[in-house]
């Protein structure tokens, strides 16, 4: 073999090993770029996982608000760690998203779990409730039959002892003035989160004066079965009807729908997700009906008689008192408040109705001081 042939066979030589080395390190590289794009995917999955959970727990956490109604109407023994009837209340969550919530409505037919009907009462007030004493009587052993929920001002803080049946009720509030759209906001504030509650039937607005004039299983009895929903709705000709009708309502309303009626409603669940539910009436209210007209005074009547003429019996169960002339009704105090005063509302029976003639016209009444309450106490207000 000549030393050219030797020189060449050795050239080969080294450049099959520079070429095995490249391909080495190649291979080297390609498994370090697979190494590091498996550490990212893998990191990334483990990452998004976490934060699908965490989305996935605050998710399931605030479905709870919708979905934790089925437990209220679930025997005791099914839910663990149970101490109370009422079903959680949201905090902080907007009103668009507790009217929305609050709207949705089974579809299915039946009742798959033994759902007891419960009378929601909602108290509209500025601050403390000065009756709380009367109705924690009037509740005193139904259990189970009722739940609560109290709309005071967003700055008052409740001092209310663990015991109370009004412990834990303040629903979150935003400020209300009279005669203003905050009023009719504060209602449907406080029907949306009565709503949550799928054992909630029907739903009763109080304000801080409000007492019962009979007790709690008259009520219940006579609520849970009554056909209609309760609120006066009347056309007046007058310049507080009529006068304040204004023609930019057109066409969802028109003069002869407008009605006037008082602020204090009693509403089956059919009705009361409708009035959460609202987007075509209550944008023409909030817009064209400002003092001097007054919208708690019109949007409820005008609505429910529109939508439900034959369902809405035109009255209200709340008795009051205009005698004595005035903006506002009569208050009654300690003087006012007798065995004769009270069985007066109670026989009243020459009442409009549907159905069932000859029932009490009034089952509450208002507006009482806070000095009538050792009366009311006094002249058994339970008969």
């Amino acid at each position: 073999m000549t030393c050219e042939k030797m020189e060449y066979q050795i050239e080969i030589m080294y450049f099959n090993l520079l070429l095995q080395k490249k391909i080495i390190d190649i291979h080297a590289e390609i498994e370090k770029i697979i190494l590091l794009f498996l550490c990212v995917f893998l990191g990334a999955g483990v990452l998004g996982g976490v934060v699908v959970s965490l989305h996935m727990m605050g998710f399931l956490k605030t479905q709870g608000l919708y979905f934790s109604h089925f437990y209220s109407a679930m025997p005791e023994s099914n839910v663990i760690s149970r101490t109370r009837y009422e079903v959680s209340l949201p905090k902080n969550m907007p009103d668009e998203e507790l009217l929305w919530r609050a709207s949705m409505a089974p579809m299915r037919p039946g009742n798959p779990f033994g759902r007891t009907p419960k009378i929601a009462f909602m108290f509209l007030c500025v601050g403390p409730l000065p009756l709380a004493l009367i109705w924690e009587q009037f509740f005193l052993g139904h259990r189970g039959l009722y739940s609560i929920y109290v709309h005071a001002h967003p700055d008052f803080v409740p001092e209310i002892q663990p015991s109370s049946v009004f412990h834990g009720r303040h629903v979150s509030s935003q400020e209300v003035k009279w005669g203003d759209i905050s009023i009719v906001d504060a209602e449907r504030r406080l029907l949306g989160n009565a709503l949550l509650d799928l054992s909630n039937e029907r739903f009763i607005l109080l304000s801080e004066t409000c007492a019962p004039v009979f007790n709690f299983t008259f009520i219940y009895e006579y609520l849970t079965k009554a056909p209609q929903s309760f609120t006066a709705a009347y056309d007046d000709p007058g310049p507080y009807g009529r006068g304040r009708y204004l023609p930019d309502m057109l066409p969802e309303i028109s003069i002869d729908q407008w009605r006037k009626g008082d602020q204090w409603f009693e509403v089956k669940r059919k009705h009361a997700i409708a009035i959460v539910a609202d987007i075509k009436y209550y944008p023409k209210l909030r817009d064209y009906c400002k003092p001097h007209c007054y919208i708690d005074e019109h949007y409820l009547p005008t609505m429910l008689s529109i939508k439900f003429t034959a369902e809405v019996a035109n009255r209200s169960l709340t008795y009051v008192d205009w005698s004595r002339g005035g903006s506002h009704p009569a208050m009654f105090g300690k003087e006012d408040v007798t065995v004769d005063f009270l069985n007066q509302i109670r026989s009243g029976r020459n009442c409009p109705d549907i159905g069932q003639p000859g029932r009490a016209c009034h089952l509450f009444a208002r507006k009482f001081s806070p000095g009538s309450l050792e009366s009311l106490l006094k002249h058994s207000f339970f008969p």
